[in-house]
């Protein structure tokens, strides 16, 4: 048994006990590791010799009688070494193995790309607020390219660039065309008209910028109004369609008059009709003694006085961004009944100009049957509510129109209480005209003053609920709505 004795130690008896070299992964060079020599003993007696080869057979005979224990427990090892090599190699090799840390959330197998959607695997990734991406998937959401900012914008589930979401989502400045600007508080501040919605930075109402005295927009930087020589603007969707003299506008108040007519409201007396300037208008409006004016501007006058007045004559050239060669006529208007003349302001589109005409016709109108000494809220709402019930006449299909009350005046048949007159255009209306129309009847609806305003609102609902007819009978017996 000495061999297996010699075996075991790894020497032969009476030769010293050193290691053979050996060769570490990863080098260059080979690196030799040698233990240190020790002294040198002698062999041990023979007895002691025998003694040991006794027990070494017998631990071998041990081992012989159990070989399936045996075969049992080496299987077990075996499995624990197997799991603790996978353990070794599922642990992150780039971060520091903590073993009472607590487990990730969601383990990296259940992490998905937001870009590409497939599962993240080893390697660099991206995180922000929950989500993952491929470095090569993490791209802008507008322009498609890939975002190496530091700095970027996360909406939902979707990146940008900086610059590109500012571009979407960044409200512009509809006059200016730039970016509106913050204000101290660091909100975006801006103005936006009730209807066109259009948006513009607050200082353009400060900084004198064109606005269109018809539609109420502002003119943007890249586009010119057209100037009327009278501190007015006009767009030119508004100039497209503008009556600009006297002549011009005859076809459009006498087709109003047929409105009046056909609803049993004729007027017997010819009333003149100017188209005038400005001045002109303001002038005759210190001249008039009754009746409230509509703040800031005035747009047209029904007349009870006898007053010279300059009315337009002939349409004027537009050169440029203005007008040119404007052609007036100094016309004496002499009191022959209760209405003297009938003006409104040149310059507005048709249908303005037509439910100026409607408003003031029903002036005259109520003068002429005796009506006397109404309210503000009272004359001036149910003018109102004639000019609005013109524009809806124009700018609805005769198919859609809601028949109601207010057809009608006099008549009580059937056939002519639901009369809608047709429209005053041959052809019919653009549909920026019928934007324009339904402009003017939000202005009307939407007047803030006590008697353009809440006196029209007012009207509007008793002519509704108790018909035209009934509600102007009521104002000749008591001078009020009826309740």
């Amino acid at each position: 048994m000495k061999w297996l004795c010699a075996f075991l130690k790894g020497t032969k008896p009476g030769e010293p006990n050193r290691r053979q070299p050996r060769v570490t992964a990863g080098e260059e060079s080979t690196l030799w590791e040698q233990e240190p020599l020790r002294p040198k003993r002698e062999d041990p007696p023979r007895h002691d010799n025998e003694e040991l080869d006794r027990q070494i057979a017998l631990s071998l005979a041990e081992d012989a009688k159990h070989p399936k224990e045996r075969n049992h427990n080496k299987g077990e090892n075996d499995e624990d070494l197997a799991k603790a090599i996978q353990d070794s190699l599922n642990m992150n090799p780039y971060m520091p193995h903590h073993p009472y840390a607590p487990s990730q959330a969601l383990p990296r197998a259940h992490r998905v790309c937001g870009g590409c959607k497939h599962e993240v695997g080893h390697g660099h990734y991206l995180s922000c607020m929950g989500m993952y991406w491929h470095p090569q998937c993490f791209r802008c959401s507008s322009c498609g390219h890939p975002i190496r900012e530091t700095e970027f914008t996360l909406l939902g589930a979707e990146p940008y660039h900086k610059l590109c979401y500012k571009e979407l989502h960044h409200p512009k400045c509809d006059v200016c065309l730039h970016f509106i600007a913050t204000n101290r508080t660091g909100l975006i501040e801006y103005r936006a008209h009730p209807f066109w919605g259009q948006k513009y930075c607050p200082s353009h109402e400060l900084d004198r910028t064109p606005r269109c005295c018809s539609c109420e927009k502002m003119e943007p930087r890249n586009t010119k109004y057209m100037s009327l020589g009278d501190g007015r603007s006009l767009c030119m969707e508004c100039l497209d369609s503008a009556v600009m003299d006297t002549g011009e506008c005859q076809p459009l108040y006498h087709s109003i008059r047929d409105y009046y007519e056909g609803m049993n409201m004729k007027l017997d007396q010819q009333i003149p009709m100017l188209l005038v300037e400005r001045q002109a208008l303001n002038e005759a409006m210190e001249g008039e003694c009754r009746g409230p004016h509509h703040m800031p501007e005035t747009r047209g006058l029904c007349l009870s006085e006898e007053q010279t007045v300059s009315s337009i004559l002939r349409r004027p050239r537009i050169g440029g961004n203005r007008l040119l060669d404007m052609r007036t006529q100094p016309q004496k208007l002499t009191r022959r009944c209760e209405v003297t003349a009938i003006l409104v302001l040149y310059g507005l589109p048709r249908l303005l100009t037509g439910s100026i005409l409607a408003h003031e016709l029903m002036h005259g109108w109520l003068r002429l049957k005796g009506y006397r000494n109404l309210k503000p809220e009272v004359e001036e709402g149910i003018c109102q509510v004639m000019s609005y019930l013109w524009l809806e006449a124009e700018i609805l299909p005769a198919a859609t129109r809601h028949a109601h009350p207010s057809s009608s005046y006099a008549s009580s048949s059937s056939s002519s209480s639901h009369y809608r007159p047709p429209s005053s255009k041959k052809g019919g209306i653009s549909h920026t005209e019928k934007k324009l129309g339904e402009f003017f009847m939000h202005q009307i609806a939407n007047d803030t003053s006590a008697a353009y305003g809440d006196g029209f609102r007012t009207a509007y609902k008793a002519v509704n609920q108790y018909g035209l007819r009934q509600t102007l009978n009521h104002i000749r017996l008591t001078g009020g709505f009826p309740l």
